[in-house]
């Protein structure tokens, strides 16, 4: 009876689940529609508070429908509302009345990001001294532990402009959005942080979070970026807290901070 229940809340179509009945065993056709909207609705509020940016970038009675289409085809997974919307990126790309906004989706990405990052553990992250203290020829072996807060999004868009904007109630008709950005987002303090990487920068901080040395992490970043700055990526690293250990895997110069 439940599992009818809780289906027919999200399904408009399918009648009143069996057993459901009104006072004195009347039908409960028009006191069920009321619940089945109200839960509909308040679903839609949660997803437009998760996704705030979006939701200005095509306005509230838009977004309000467009969330309505989505609570229908995916409903919660997990008693913690934060949690929803995991999928709203990809129903994005695949929603006709908003294909022409082709940066959409991975605005969406990013809010996602945003939102998983402000519920992430709470870690501390690497001392900034910690690369002083290893031995200049263990630097190249060193590995990586993210934080649980690190995301990276990589956009063809120019995502983070377009964020950071909107979040701040700027206009956002000067921002071209072909502009290619990949963003990173942390939380070195209480607050999560939303920044902007500079070419090649992603590619060392992905390579580095899948547990790649450092040497060869920035062998592959130069080459695919000639005019990278590694010093100031990885002094951004730290300061940004993006990692919360390092380990040189030479004995002489191993290391954990």
């Amino acid at each position: 009876m439940q599992a009818g229940f809780a289906a027919s809340l999200l399904a408009p179509d399918l009648p009143v689940p069996a057993g459901v009945v009104g006072p004195r065993g009347k039908k409960a056709g028009k006191r069920f529609a009321v619940y089945r909207n109200n839960v509909a609705v308040g679903l839609a509020g949660a997803l437009g508070d998760i996704f705030p940016v979006v939701r200005k970038l095509v306005g509230d009675g838009f977004f309000r429908a467009m969330a309505l289409v989505y609570v229908a085809q995916e409903p919660p997974g997990s008693p913690l509302m934060f949690e929803y919307g995991q999928g709203f990126a990809a129903f994005l790309e695949d929603f006709e009345p908003v294909s022409q906004l082709l940066y959409l989706p991975d605005v969406a990405r990013l809010e996602r990001a945003w939102l998983d990052a402000f519920h992430a553990a709470d870690v501390e992250p690497l001392d900034p001294g910690a690369l002083g203290r290893v031995a200049p020829e263990a630097l190249a072996e060193l590995t990586f532990t993210v934080h649980p807060a690190t995301r990276i999004i990589d956009s063809d868009f120019a995502i983070v402009s377009i964020f950071s904007a909107s979040r701040e109630d700027q206009d956002i008709s000067g921002i071209r959005p072909r502009q290619a950005q990949s963003a990173l987002v942390t939380r070195p303090g209480d607050w999560v942080e939303v920044r902007g990487l500079p070419p090649g920068a992603s590619t060392l901080f992905k390579a580095l979070i899948a547990g790649v040395r450092l040497g060869e992490a920035a062998g592959d970043a130069l080459a695919a970026h000639p005019q990278f700055d590694l010093p100031a990526a990885l002094a951004a690293m730290l300061e940004a807290g993006v990692f919360i250990r390092c380990a040189a895997r030479a004995p002489a110069g191993s290391l954990s901070a």
